[in-house]
C-alpha cells in the first residue's frame, strides 16, 4: 500500500514538490503568528531561535516557501512547452529530497545546534541546484526552436540560486551587503520575474480557453522591460538611491497595468478559475504604482510612507495568490477534476486580498498608534484560517489516484 501510494506520490514532479510547499505554507505562518503575539500580547515572550526574527522571516518567505511550487511546476510543464519527454523520477526525486530534507534540518538548526541550520542549507542548495540541472537537461535537448520563456526563467532560478547562498554565506560572517542583497534578489530578482513570465506565457493561454473571441497580447518587449526595470529597482536599493526608484517601478506599473488591460481583467472576473490569476495580476499593478509613489514622496518631501506596505501588497497579493492559483489550476486539471473553482476555494483566494488589505492597513502613516501590532497579528490569523483548509482539500489530492479513471500523471 505505501508502495502505491509512494508511486502515486512521486509519479509528477508537482505531486512531489507541491505537498511540501503547501507544508511550508502552513509552517512559516505557524511561526509568524507565534513570533507576532508574542511581541504584541502577554500570553508569551517571543521565540528564542538560532536565527532573529528579523532575518528568518524574509527568509522562509522569499526561499522557504515558493521553490517548492515553482519547480514542481516548470519541471511539470518546461517538456510540454519545448515539445519533449517528461523529466524522468531519477531527476526530480533528488532534487525533492534536497529541497525537502534541507528545510527539514533548516527547522532543526533553529531549535537545536545552529551547525544544522548551515548543513540543512547546504543541502537545500544542492536540491535547488539538482532542480536546475534537470530543467537545463530539458532545455538543452529539446526540439523546440523558441526557448524565450525557458532562457528568462532559468536565469530568474539561479538568482535565486545566488540569493540563497548569499543568506548562508552571510550568516557564516560573510559582509552585512550579503543579506541585502539575498533580500533584493529573492524578492526583485527570483519571484517577481518568474511569477511575470509565467503569467505572461500563461494567463492568456488560460483566458482564450474561457473567454471568447479573444486576443492573445502576448508583446515579446514586456520581459526585457521588466528584466531592466527589476535590475534598476536592485541596484537603486543597494547603492541607496531609493528616492529614484519611480523610474524602474512605474515601468513595471505601466507593464501590469498594461497586459491587465489588454488580458481582459474584467472579463475574467465571470471565471472564478480565470478571476484569481487576473487578480493577482491586479494586485502586481497596484503594488508597483505603491511603490513608485512611495519613491516619489521620498524624493519630494523626504518622508517615507506606507513602509512596508508596498512590499506586501507584492508579497501577498500578487505572489501568493498566482502561486496558489496556478497550483490549484494544476493540481485539478492532473488529478482528473474539473478545472472549476467551488465557493470554499473561493473564499480561500478572496482571504488572501483580505489579508493584503489587513497587512497594508497595518502601514498606512495616518494610522492611529497602537494598531500596527494588532493588525499584523489580524493578517498572519486571516492567512491561517483560509490557508490551512486550503492545504486540506488539495494536499491528499497529490497522493491519490486520479478521479477519472485515467492511469499516469
Amino acid at each position: 500500500m505505501a508502495t502505491k501510494t509512494w508511486n502515486q506520490y512521486s509519479a509528477t514532479p508537482h505531486r512531489l514538490m507541491f505537498l511540501p510547499g503547501m507544508i511550508q505554507l502552513l509552517l512559516v505562518v505557524i511561526y509568524w503568528g507565534i513570533e507576532l503575539t508574542g511581541r504584541y500580547t502577554t500570553l508569551w515572550s517571543p521565540l528564542s531561535l538560532n536565527i532573529p526574527g528579523f532575518a528568518l522571516h524574509p527568509f522562509l518567505m522569499l526561499y522557504g516557501v515558493f521553490p517548492f511550487f515553482m519547480f514542481g511546476f516548470l519541471m511539470t510543464t518546461y517538456p510540454r512547452w519545448m515539445n519533449t519527454t517528461e523529466i524522468p523520477r531519477s531527476r526530480y526525486v533528488p532534487a525533492w529530497v534536497g529541497l525537502t530534507v534541507g528545510m527539514g534540518l533548516f527547522y532543526i538548526g533553529l531549535f537545536t545546534q545552529p551547525i544544522w541550520v548551515t548543513l540543512g542549507l547546504l543541502l537545500f542548495l544542492a536540491g535547488w541546484a539538482w532542480a536546475l540541472a534537470a530543467l537545463w537537461a530539458v532545455y538543452r535537448g529539446a526540439p523546440a526552436a523558441d526557448r524565450y520563456y525557458e532562457t528568462w526563467l532559468n536565469a530568474a532560478l539561479v538568482m535565486g540560486w545566488l540569493g540563497a547562498a548569499a543568506w548562508l554565506g552571510w550568516r557564516l560572517g560573510a559582509p552585512t551587503f550579503w543579506y541585502a542583497f539575498s533580500l533584493k534578489a529573492g524578492f526583485w530578482l527570483f519571484l517577481i520575474p518568474v511569477l511575470v513570465i509565467v503569467a505572461h506565457r500563461m494567463i492568456p493561454f488560460f483566458s482564450s480557453c474561457v473567454l471568447r473571441p479573444y486576443t492573445l497580447v502576448q508583446p515579446r518587449w514586456s520581459i526585457p522591460l521588466m528584466a531592466v526595470a527589476v535590475t534598476g529597482h536592485v541596484v537603486l536599493s543597494l547603492t541607496g538611491h531609493w528616492q529614484w526608484r519611480f523610474i524602474a517601478d512605474f515601468a513595471l506599473a505601466f507593464l501590469a497595468l498594461h497586459h491587465a488591460w489588454h488580458w481582459g481583467f474584467r472579463r475574467a472576473l465571470a471565471h472564478r478559475l480565470l478571476a484569481v490569476l487576473h487578480i493577482a495580476w491586479a494586485w502586481f499593478a497596484a503594488g508597483m504604482l505603491l511603490h513608485g509613489v512611495q519613491s516619489l514622496i521620498l524624493m519630494t518631501t523626504g518622508h517615507w510612507w506606507f513602509a512596508h506596505a508596498p512590499q506586501h501588497v507584492l508579497a501577498l497579493g500578487f505572489i501568493t495568490t498566482m502561486t496558489l492559483g496556478m497550483a490549484t489550476r494544476v493540481t485539478l486539471g492532473h488529478s482528473g477534476r474539473a478545472l472549476q473553482v467551488n465557493g470554499f476555494t473561493w473564499a480561500c483566494f478572496l482571504s488572501l486580498s483580505g489579508a493584503t488589505l489587513t497587512r497594508v492597513a497595518a502601514d498606512v502613516p495616518w494610522l492611529p498608534g497602537g494598531y500596527t501590532g494588532p493588525l499584523n497579528l489580524a493578517t498572519a490569523l486571516i492567512w491561517l484560517a483560509f490557508i490551512t483548509p486550503w492545504v486540506l482539500y488539495y494536499g491528499p489530492m497529490l497522493w491519490r489516484p486520479r478521479v477519472d479513471g485515467r492511469t499516469g500523471p
